[in-house]
């Protein structure tokens, strides 16, 4: 689950026996963390029914892909078993087809046929492609064949920027800005998809609010299914993308064709990306009173042009690791003006969505762009948080050899007892076959280190912002950049030595690959919960501060996605519940729990 800046009026919800915090006590104080406060109540053992339902939004899987059409033959056109074919060079450029009785049968005439429309369209794809070849372009390993099958049905005006173009949808409805509104119904398609994976619960709801919210996120199926299920909760939401490469064109097609007002498209420019993100907040008439960050740059868009809009903003909810280390930084320096919820130092999204997505996504990505083989490949990965920790294992187990480098010592020891060789990234950066940083940090790999690297090592980033790989300074003259395919760079060195450079250092898995729908709907899920909590929270509850997840949503929302493995939890008996000192119905651990691997970072790793 990629569009990052959503706007969107938020309308109050009341949620069955799930703890918000319209239910606490204004006067009840919370519990502060080191790095952020925690959103439980003073009672550990405060009551809670049985789970109401919940909106979850998951991510797509794909959809809308062409079948295949076989050809079968047509009995009254083919040639009869007593024809045979021989040589003739009097008839037929020196081959006809001569009957059993000798007579000369007449040769099957063969008819080129041609498609103007097809011509048209072909011979207009390369002019913007360059130097791509037609096969790489419809190689299943090309990062198009993922997610771009349906932007290729009409390049009619690829060629035209989104910001010339004057679209509406079928009511007449302008307030959007895509890359081809009639690619909606293939983008319907994989939101269906994608809402078959969501979690029990959704729809039941009450409904209590009329909320505008600001959301930046990515615009993947499920974040489609996200602000579709916000929108039925009753929010009014504009959206945007937090990753210039994420959007699926098809997904915000279908989108903007449903009402929603969408600013994103597949390959933004750095100019249209903080176009979109203004154009989502900066609206005449309407004023958000939420935001869904991811990566804190619609956050900040907003408090560099219009600080003002703060003083009707109820709250924020990020969801990155980049993000969420701005506005502590915010917070630090007093500057923070509204309550933040942390979603992404929750459970549910620490261990599901950064643990075990990218434990996938790491080698759909590397495979998709450069078809490499795992085996034997020497890798170093930068950071041995949650997402350094899903990225090793999955190259370990494919049989690459791992080295790891973190600033943490508690976690370079886990990486030891994991079995990875800990080092500094100059010990083996001349050796190694691909370089990953996954940080959330900047200058993680610098020029020197680029300079240094093997002729064809790979690089890319997991971490959210990207700045971790310096690709600046690899824009200088004496070094070529030469694009192979699309979000795959060769930069070229005088001697001839190159690496391989992926999305241009940006977020791979989000640019390059697929994001596994039943983790995302998790992560939206929690997303969506924390929007509630905090426009439904009694004022004064939150103070201009940031805050963690109640443990009591975090297993709210884990409970929602277990039926989708058929999965029954044991309950406690009145008995259990006494010895350990616990409320039947959670929550089961203290905030200060660590989960198995989970570990709590905010400046370093992510």
């Amino acid at each position: 689950m990629s569009v990052q800046v959503v706007a969107a009026k938020m309308a109050e919800v009341e949620l069955k026996d799930v703890p918000t915090g319209k239910d606490l006590p204004a006067e009840s104080p919370v519990t502060p963390t080191s790095e952020g406060k925690s959103l439980a109540r003073n009672d550990p053992h405060e009551a809670g029914s049985s789970a109401a339902t919940s909106p979850a939004a998951e991510p797509s899987a794909k959809a809308g892909e062409g079948s295949l059409g076989l050809l079968t033959p047509n009995p009254a056109k083919m040639p009869q078993a007593s024809a045979m074919k021989r040589s003739d060079p009097q008839q037929n450029g020196g081959e006809a087809f001569v009957n059993r009785d000798g007579t000369v049968a007449e040769a099957p005439r063969m008819k080129k046929i041609q498609f103007a429309d097809q011509k048209q369209e072909f011979n207009k794809r390369p002019s913007k492609i360059g130097r791509r070849s037609l096969s790489r372009s419809i190689s299943q390993s090309s990062t198009d064949s993922y997610s771009s099958a349906a932007s290729y049905t009409d390049s009619s005006d690829d060629e035209t920027s989104p910001r010339d173009k004057q679209q509406k949808n079928s009511k007449g409805n302008g307030d959007f800005c895509i890359k081809n509104i009639k690619q909606a119904d293939f983008g319907r398609r994989e939101i269906e998809i994608a809402e078959q994976g969501k979690a029990t619960g959704y729809g039941d709801e009450k409904l209590w609010w009329a909320a505008p919210t600001s959301l930046p996120r990515l615009l993947h199926p499920t974040a489609a299914v996200l602000m579709e299920t916000l929108s039925a909760l009753g929010a009014q939401c504009r959206w945007a993308a937090c990753n210039i490469y994420s959007t699926q064109n098809e997904v915000a097609a279908a989108l903007a064709e449903g009402g929603f007002s969408v600013f994103a498209w597949k390959g933004e420019s750095e100019d249209d990306f903080w176009w979109c993100i203004d154009r989502c907040v900066n609206v005449e008439g309407w004023q958000p009173n939420m935001i869904l960050d991811d990566g804190g740059d619609l956050t900040h868009w907003i408090y560099k042009k219009y600080p003002n809009m703060f003083k009707k903003i109820k709250g924020i909810v990020e969801e990155s690791v980049t993000g969420v280390h701005r506005l502590y930084q915010l917070s630090k320096a007093g500057k923070l003006c509204v309550p933040a919820m942390n979603v992404n130092d929750s459970v549910t999204k620490q261990k599901f969505d950064n643990l075990y997505c990218c434990r996938e996504s790491i080698l759909d990505g590397l495979k998709r762009t450069t078809d490499v083989m795992f085996g034997g490949k020497q890798v170093v990965v930068c950071g041995y948080g949650e997402v350094g920790k899903g990225c090793c294992a999955a190259l370990k187990a494919m049989g690459s050899i791992v080295y790891v480098t973190e600033i943490d010592p508690i976690c370079a020891l886990q990486a030891c007892m994991d079995g990875f060789r800990l080092v500094k990234l100059n010990e083996v950066i001349r050796q190694v076959d691909i370089v990953i940083t996954c940080t959330g940090n900047k200058n993680v790999v610098v020029r020197e280190y680029l300079d240094r690297m093997k002729n064809g090592c790979i690089v890319c980033n997991m971490g959210h912002s990207n700045t971790e790989i310096d690709v600046a300074s690899l824009r200088t003259p004496e070094l070529t950049w030469e694009r192979v395919r699309s979000q795959v760079d060769h930069v070229i060195w005088p001697d001839g030595k190159r690496i391989v450079l992926l999305a241009e250092g940006r977020l791979l898995n989000l640019s390059c690959s697929t994001v596994p729908t039943f983790v995302l709907s998790i992560t939206a899920t929690t997303q969506a919960l924390a929007l509630i909590e905090l426009y439904n929270a009694p004022e004064g509850r939150y103070k201009q501060d940031v805050y963690l997840l109640p443990k009591k949503m975090d297993e709210y929302v884990a409970s929602l996605h277990l039926p989708t493995f058929d999965a029954h939890l044991t309950e406690l008996s009145d008995e259990q519940a006494k010895y350990l000192g616990l409320n039947k119905n959670g929550p089961f651990k203290p905030n200060y729990y660590r989960y198995e691997n989970t570990s709590k970072t905010t400046s370093a790793p992510a």
